[in-house]
């Protein structure tokens, strides 16, 4: 578990960064792992054992390693993921539940989710061990496209849709979709396809809630060029350079 870093190490020098994110930038171990190692003693910095997960270390120069096995920089990886239903997507979930993680421990080692799908979503689900690249996906200034397919209750109109696109506020927070497009609709439910540019906490959820309809199915199908496809739930496939550099930054 983590703890509140002591007051010597509220500053980092220049170069200089936590051990614990140190590491995981290196794409070796989650934050949370690293913690864990650091911990139990089995993390070493310039060859002495270091358990304090804040200590100022500089990446490029210290020399690290785990149970006396140097370590170097993992090389960049990326995979593409069918999140199922029923698990969420991140390492420490308080209640215990499983998470995307657990899909698949081995091939997901070191790697983490670029943003986020709650735990009642599916679909489209990026990890990565490029923590530069996340940043950059997630960002909201680089507006990068997310294609959902919604089903929600009740029939959805016009003027939904307008309010949608023209945006709503939710306890004071506003929210907006890019784009919005009514594929079918009946007295008991509205199947939709909705995109957005940014990545705020149940963001197509609040929208529709404010609208007075629940959603009752929610799949993201794309990110930037990326597209779901056929790979099925629980499935993944590991990106190509060409897929990363083209993705749409």
């Amino acid at each position: 578990m983590s703890r509140t870093p002591p007051p010597h190490h509220a500053r980092y020098s220049t170069g200089h960064v936590p051990l614990n994110r140190a590491l995981s930038k290196m794409g070796l171990f989650s934050r949370k792992e690293a913690e864990e190692y650091i911990f139990s003693g089995r993390i070493k910095v310039a060859g002495k054992v270091c358990r304090d997960p804040f200590f100022p270390v500089s990446p490029e120069k210290d020399l690290f390693a785990f149970n006396d096995t140097p370590l170097f920089y993992a090389a960049k990886r990326t995979v593409l993921l069918h999140k199922p239903r029923g698990v969420v997507t991140t390492r420490s979930d308080e209640k215990g539940r499983k998470n995307v993680f657990d899909l698949h421990p081995d091939a997901f080692r070191g790697l983490h989710a670029v943003g986020r799908l709650d735990r009642a979503s599916s679909g489209l689900l990026l990890l990565t061990n490029d923590t530069r690249f996340s940043s950059d996906l997630t960002d909201p200034q680089n507006a990068i496209p997310r294609r959902y397919v919604v089903t929600v209750t009740g029939r959805i109109e016009e003027k939904h849709l307008e309010q949608l696109k023209n945006g709503l506020l939710d306890k004071g927070e506003f929210l907006k979709v890019s784009d919005v497009m009514l594929r079918k609709a009946s007295g008991r439910e509205s199947h939709l396809l909705v995109t957005l540019t940014e990545g705020k906490n149940r963001e197509i959820r609040r929208l529709f809630k404010t609208l007075g309809r629940d959603v009752t199915r929610l799949k993201r199908i794309a990110f930037g060029k990326l597209e779901l496809g056929t790979l099925e739930a629980g499935a993944f496939r590991v990106l190509s350079e060409t897929e990363v550099r083209e993705i749409g930054l």
